[in-house]
């Protein structure tokens, strides 16, 4: 047998804890898709722990990153471009959600609700002679308010269908990225 000496038992150490800290951020990445991902286990009987809630977080989240990735670079009359960049930002991000548990045996289904949208736009946009800013309007399922001649994405309204073996589960999902402002 060999003696160890102090040195060696030193850089041994140091070498187990610099492998491990590479392994915990390798990990990392992998934790986060999951949690992003919105991934829920599924119970005995099929049925998701979470059912639509983990997509909703999940449209949130991608919601208002697209909306910050859009800020005011489009003119009013330019709106419709506007629009048409936030769908497709989303656009990835709403097909990973679609796909990611389909091995799971649970169904996603998300589209846009463009009658819900402009119905939001139309009771909670301020009119009169006195607000600060102009019109809303509902583009695709897509809130866009007039802000001194620029465009501001408001939020987008969605519809939600979760399957599973045991269930289906709708919902309709407002997500507001800034506040209707008079």
């Amino acid at each position: 047998m060999i003696a160890a000496r102090d040195g060696d038992t030193a850089a041994r150490a140091q070498l187990v804890l610099v492998a491990a800290a590479v392994i915990a951020v390798g990990l990392a990445p992998i934790a986060l898709a999951y949690v992003q991902l919105g991934a829920a286990p599924v119970d005995a009987a099929g049925v998701a722990d979470r059912s639509d809630g983990d997509v909703s977080r999940a449209l949130d989240r991608a919601v208002h990153d697209t909306a910050a990735g859009v800020p005011s670079n489009y003119a009013w009359n330019e709106r419709e471009a506007a629009v048409d960049a936030v769908n497709d930002q989303l656009g990835p991000r709403i097909e990973t959600l679609r796909t990611s548990r389909l091995r799971a045996g649970v169904v996603r289904g998300i589209a846009y609700n463009t009658s819900a949208a402009t119905a939001w736009a139309d009771a909670r946009c301020p009119s009169g002679p006195d607000r600060q800013f102009g019109a809303c309007e509902a583009i695709d399922g897509v809130v866009v308010q007039d802000r001194a001649g620029r465009t501001h994405v408001l939020g987008a309204v969605f519809d939600l269908r979760v399957t599973t073996e045991r269930q289906t589960v709708r919902s309709t999902v407002r997500i507001e990225t800034a506040t209707l402002i008079s």
